[in-house]
């Protein structure tokens, strides 16, 4: 029966294939054959549907063994791939000819030359003669040399594309075994006509996984959601009906018991029997013998070209989307085809607008860079899967990220990047420490000013880190000697956080100082300034 893919639902890490196909069959008993399925196909994943006056009394998969592969692809490489060795091999059999006659004429050449010493010598032959015969020699020996520099010329360039074959049979690994699997299906007719079957089976060796484009413009954050296809089953899947699911077929589920939980007395081990010996087929359990982050620019508008002056921005489809009870799946609006050779096909899934609250970020005791933060809330229906982002101020790519999986009004941080528009500079100001005395106690004292300057052309809000040393002995003390202004939260420890409002141009200063006393004999560690 001619068949032909019509609908692909992919999995993370596996895929569901449905190939259709119609025939005309006469009343009563029948069997079709469908095919050829991928050799690797799960064979008890095949189910049979279809449409007409039959039918389906059973279904097998068989085997067939095939001399060559099917797939013209695999085929035309194959024999590119022969004619480029033998072209090789009739090199190498030319350039051994050359070689050869390099052999002789540099023979040739020493001896006629001694022949030809003791003829000029004696008189018997004239220099025109010897002239002569030099030059026809040289001439050959040139032509020689030239032919076998042709020759290493073009070995180079056929092994090189030998090399791109291998490499692009490698890619297609899944479609070289000539071997292929048919669906048998028996079928009772009851009166003859048209009968169309749609054959279904599951894959290995496909999957797809997300990834995004968060872009910034405004307070708004634009986020366009992508499904990247890739496959290796052994059959080019066409531009059909493509779904991408966010179920996980898995083989066996149970669902988890608990078994009792005992506690019981810790005993002394009973100390081990002396070691034994046991020769070769001795008593059983005997012991074996021994053996750069980018910054983010300003946001520009880029230029309007004549003709286009407000007109709206062109959109992106978007995927239908179908929700089940513990998965969905989405269907993009564009047909999309999937090669069986590990190429990336990548799919439109969502775009999404969500309204984030930005501010910065900035740990001045570790580094002076100033993160740009977005708190953004999931306000739509959808759980997105974790995968990487491309991050973009306006239409400027300024950092990547990666998402974690984000639920339906889930609150997510992400992190946009540097912004060199707000700076931070932190200064020691005071250091006192006294050298420890017989008896005695040794003190340390610091104090920093962090000032935070705004340069963005409006308030920005900013949230600072710092954080005090915490002892863990009895003989550290640690003091604050001053905090200006009080931080909005500080932890057990020691880590403090300042919330800023800055209008813009504007400048503020954070103090913070403490004291560090050692008791006597002691030596102070993970001390740093």
């Amino acid at each position: 029966m001619d068949n032909s893919i019509v609908a692909v639902t992919v999995y993370p890490k596996q895929a569901r294939v449905t190939r259709r196909g119609r025939t005309t069959l006469d009343a009563g008993d029948q069997v079709v054959e469908v095919g050829p399925l991928p050799l690797g196909m799960d064979t008890d994943s095949i189910r049979v549907s279809g449409r007409g006056a039959a039918t389906v009394l059973g279904v097998d998969v068989v085997l067939r063994r095939r001399a060559a592969p099917s797939d013209d692809t695999v085929t035309a490489v194959q024999e590119e791939r022969r004619v480029r060795t033998d072209e090789l091999a009739e090199i190498g059999d030319t350039e051994t000819v050359l070689r050869q006659r390099q052999a002789f004429l540099t023979t040739l050449g020493e001896r006629a030359s001694g022949a030809y010493a003791r003829a000029l010598a004696s008189g018997d032959a004239a220099p025109e003669t010897v002239a002569a015969f030099s030059t026809t020699m040289g001439g050959e020996l040139t032509s020689v040399l030239a032919g076998i520099r042709d020759l290493q010329h073009r070995r180079t360039q056929v092994t090189d594309r030998i090399a791109a074959l291998d490499r692009q049979l490698l890619d297609l690994s899944g479609k070289q075994e000539p071997d292929a699997r048919y669906a048998v299906v028996a079928l009772a007719v009851a009166t003859a006509g048209p009968v169309e079957l749609d054959v279904s089976y599951q894959v290995p060796d496909a999957g797809w996984r997300s990834t995004y484009d968060v872009r910034l413009t405004g307070e708004t954050l634009r986020l366009t959601w992508f499904g990247l296809v890739e496959q290796r089953t052994g059959e080019d899947w066409p531009e059909c009906e493509l779904a991408l699911s966010t179920a996980r077929p898995s083989g066996v589920v149970a669902i988890p018991e608990l078994k009792p939980w005992y506690l019981d007395p810790l005993l002394p081990s009973p100390p081990p029997p002396p070691p034994q010996s046991f020769a070769y087929g001795g008593a059983p359990g005997a012991p074996m013998p021994p053996a750069a982050a980018m910054s983010a620019p300003a946001p520009r508008r880029m230029a309007k070209e004549d003709g286009f002056a407000g007109s709206a921005p062109v959109e992106l489809a978007q995927a239908k989307v179908e929700e089940g009870a513990v998965a969905a799946t989405y269907r993009p609006a564009r047909a999309v085809a999937v090669p069986a050779d590990g190429t990336t096909s990548r799919a439109t899934v969502l775009v999404l607008d969500l309204a984030t609250q930005l501010d910065h970020v900035a740990a001045p005791n570790r580094s002076t860079d100033v993160h740009l933060r977005a708190v953004v809330t999931n306000t739509s229906q959808h759980t997105l899967p974790p995968g990487s982002a491309a991050v973009f101020h306006e239409a400027d790519f300024v950092s990547k990220t990666t998402l974690s999986t984000w639920a339906p009004g889930e609150e997510l941080e992400l992190a946009l990047g540097l912004d060199d528009r707000v700076r931070v500079e932190r200064e020691l100001t005071r250091r006192t420490a006294t050298r420890a005395t017989l008896g005695s106690a040794r003190r340390r004292e610091v104090e920093y000013r962090t000032t935070i300057g705004n340069y963005t052309g409006r308030p920005v809000r900013i949230t600072v880190l710092d954080q005090l040393p915490v002892s863990r002995h009895d003989q550290i003390s640690v003091k604050e000697t001053v905090v200006d202004p009080q931080p909005a939260e500080r932890t057990d420890l020691g880590v403090l956080t300042w919330r800023l409002v800055l209008p813009e141009g504007q400048t503020q200063t954070v103090r913070l100082g403490y004291r560090v006393e050692t008791g006597k004999g002691i030596e102070l560690s993970g001390w740093r300034e």
